[in-house]
């Protein structure tokens, strides 16, 4: 018992990766490490790290050093998530008053059920355990993912949010076979890079222009566009880009 079973990996899982940005702490790498494999899942992606892995983090693997050994290392989140269609960022943050347009969060068990049945890999980033994703990492992903906590003491261990995401994945992503996919990782950049340059040339005051891309991306990305859709999209949002521009000179 308690040792890695000859079995193949579950196709689902190979859907996914878990982005750690910044972890603090070895022990909890290593503790992340051992929960991906209880579920199948192993492509384990580190940013700000050397992939130097201590004892601490060897030791709370476990029979996971696998997961070690197979991790990759990035500079940056984008870096880590260049491959996947679809960037999920986690956080204990709460909505709250007026100002919720970022805030709007998913529960772990309806992620899945929204991207089952497309046959595309899909990122699952977690911030560092002290502060967790800033504001700008958060506004890089597609959807965001909150585990529904006591308000008294609402923030997890990283591992044990780790462990939520991947159980409630594992549980029905294999109910039914992939028949479709997300938009292509590079359809995915360009989309974004269209909708801020679009933001960026509206006649509208400056201060507002962040406010408006982070808007028109997470409102667009999160309707998990197919690549043809996307596309039609992408000509709408160039066009008017264009129009912009002309105006300006």
């Amino acid at each position: 018992m308690g040792i890695r079973q000859d079995i193949p990996e579950p196709a689902s899982a190979q859907r996914i990766c878990v982005v750690l940005v910044r972890p603090e702490n070895d022990g909890n790498i290593g503790a992340v490490a051992r929960v991906m494999a209880n579920f199948g899942v192993s492509d384990l992606r580190v940013v700000g790290r050397d992939g130097e892995w201590s004892e601490e983090t060897r030791n709370r693997a476990k029979h996971a050093q696998w997961v070690l050994e197979g991790a990759n290392t990035f500079d940056s989140i984008g870096d880590a998530t260049n491959d996947c269609s679809l960037v999920v960022g986690t956080s204990g943050m709460r909505e709250s008053g007026d100002k919720t347009v970022f805030r709007h969060f998913l529960h772990p068990e309806d992620l899945p059920s929204r991207v089952r049945d497309m046959d595309s890999r899909v990122a699952l980033v977690f911030g560092p355990e002290g502060n967790g994703l800033l504001n700008e990492e958060l506004n890089m992903c597609d959807l965001l993912v909150s585990v529904p906590t006591w308000e008294g003491y609402p923030i997890l261990n990283l591992s044990h949010s780790v462990a939520i995401l991947c159980y409630e994945w594992y549980k029905v992503a294999d109910s039914e076979p992939a028949t479709d996919s997300l938009l292509s990782p590079e359809l995915r950049a360009r989309l974004k890079e269209e909708i801020s340059r679009l933001a960026q040339t509206m006649p509208t005051p400056v201060h507002r222009r962040q406010g408006i891309e982070e808007t028109l991306s997470r409102v667009m990305l999160r309707g998990l566009p197919s690549d043809n859709e996307a596309e039609r999209i992408l000509g709408v949002i160039s066009a008017a880009a264009d129009a912009f521009d002309q105006n300006d000179s």
